[in-house]
């Protein structure tokens, strides 16, 4: 999740198979209404959407599917991760395909690989652990950098080195994070079912996205009602 460490602090969950990944905002995450470069526009559709959603696949073709049924049924942020077996042939095609989604890499463990996610067109990349220059080589905006973190004093070393998000692991709810103060839920299977991936039954992995997309929403318009 994401709490206060500063002064406002949101926070995005991530779901992977059984568990949640939370992404904490650092004192760093505010964003302009009119973003000018692609870290801020990411971190506003997060911050909008309430949902991430987590990709992993066993092909490049299966992820296209897998990611275009997501995005049809209205993710908007949506994560390719780097364990996928050419996962920047099915980027290339994804950004290209969707250029208002903010879609981006996970699992990024070196600079090079970030920088050639970020030439090929992700908006953001996520890490589980901080990863030396990537923030800085992002430092113009180019993307959106998030760093995990496991311990207090790892979400504070990333928040003072300007991470805007950060991610740990936990196990709760989709609107229980964002009515803590979450941004935004990563979810993996609760979008891109292992059995629907499989049997490559995108209709399934559609209408899962539907009903992720909806909840993120509907938590996000709660959040900002008790806000007003």
């Amino acid at each position: 999740m994401i709490v206060p460490i500063a002064n406002k602090v949101g926070i995005v969950s991530t779901r992977i198979d059984t568990c949640r990944s939370s992404l904490f905002c650092s004192k760093n995450s505010s964003v302009s209404l009119h973003p000018t470069n692609v870290a801020d526009r990411v971190l506003m559709d997060i911050q909008n959407s309430g949902i991430i959603a987590c990709l992993r696949a066993k092909s490049a073709e299966l992820a296209v599917e897998a990611a275009r049924a997501a995005l049809r049924g209205g993710i908007s942020v949506l994560e390719i991760t780097m364990s996928t077996p050419g996962v920047f042939e099915a980027l290339q095609c994804l950004v290209q395909e969707y250029p208002s989604a903010s879609i981006g890499v996970g699992t990024v463990l070196d600079r090079r690989v970030a920088k050639e996610a970020v030439h090929i067109g992700a908006k953001f990349l996520m890490s589980p652990a901080m990863v030396k220059g990537i923030l800085s080589d992002v430092a113009e905006g180019q993307a959106l950098y998030i760093p995990g973190a496991a311990t207090p004093t790892e979400v504070l070393s990333a928040s003072t080195d300007g991470a805007k998000l950060i991610k740990l692991t936990d196990t709760d709810s989709v609107g229980a994070y964002i009515c803590e103060g979450a941004s935004a839920v990563v979810l993996s299977d609760a979008i891109f079912d292992k059995k629907a991936m499989a049997e490559r039954n995108f209709l399934r992995i559609h209408h899962l996205a539907c009903s992720a997309a909806t909840k993120g929403n509907q938590a996000v318009r709660k959040i900002k009602c008790m806000d007003e």
